[in-house]
């Protein structure tokens, strides 16, 4: 995964600008929304014939492009965001490089993310993912794990978890958040640290 030492400055969003009183929400939209994504951006990135060093470097730009993105407002479609963003990456660079071949010219256009029918391969990682976040589910704790079906998968507001599951709502954000941060360290091998602690 690529490092994120940048997003953990505490107060600061790319290139120092203060989102601090957004920064919690933000670290916690770009864990749960933006990373689970990486397994499809690697092979989006590996389809258009880029290296394994050049993935790494792009994958950074594209997360530090889509958190700055972020940093003003929150997208509707998380995937769209990061695609697109990897999409207009990708034909800058070409753009800028001396010497283009025609075979990367069309595979880019033949990649277009509008494209509603993911192919067999982003099926099977799609399939590989949702088993790794299933088996990430099943270790963190129960209420968690409730607190979070009920945001992810049925969509409801925090209001309506906290009616649902009999609590207050400080008791479901902290759920969230401490099960957004077991899942991350689960499935990328990370503490996520409350800003403070680090």
């Amino acid at each position: 995964m690529a490092d994120t030492s940048e997003f953990n400055r505490e107060g600061a969003g790319l290139g120092g600008q203060n989102v601090s009183g957004r920064t919690p929400d933000l670290h916690a939209w770009f864990v749960r929304e933006v990373l689970p994504l990486e397994a499809a951006l690697r092979g989006y990135l590996r389809n258009n014939r880029q290296s394994s060093a050049d993935i790494a470097d792009l994958l950074q730009d594209i997360y530090m492009r889509v958190y700055e993105a972020s940093c003003k407002e929150l997208p509707d479609s998380t995937k769209s965001l990061v695609f697109t963003t990897a999409h207009n990456l990708l034909v800058d660079r070409m753009r800028r490089a001396k010497v283009v071949p025609l075979s990367a010219v069309e595979n880019i256009e033949a990649l277009g993310v509008a494209a509603e029918t993911p192919g067999p391969d982003e099926t099977a990682i799609a399939r590989e993912e949702l088993r790794r976040v299933q088996a990430a589910l099943d270790q963190i704790a129960p209420r968690s794990k409730e607190a979070i079906m009920l945001r992810q998968v049925e969509g409801l507001s925090g209001r309506e978890i906290a009616l649902r599951m009999g609590i207050a709502e400080k008791t479901v954000e902290r759920h969230l958040s401490l099960g957004v941060r077991a899942l991350a360290t689960i499935l990328y091998g990370e503490r996520a640290e409350p800003r403070g602690q680090q």
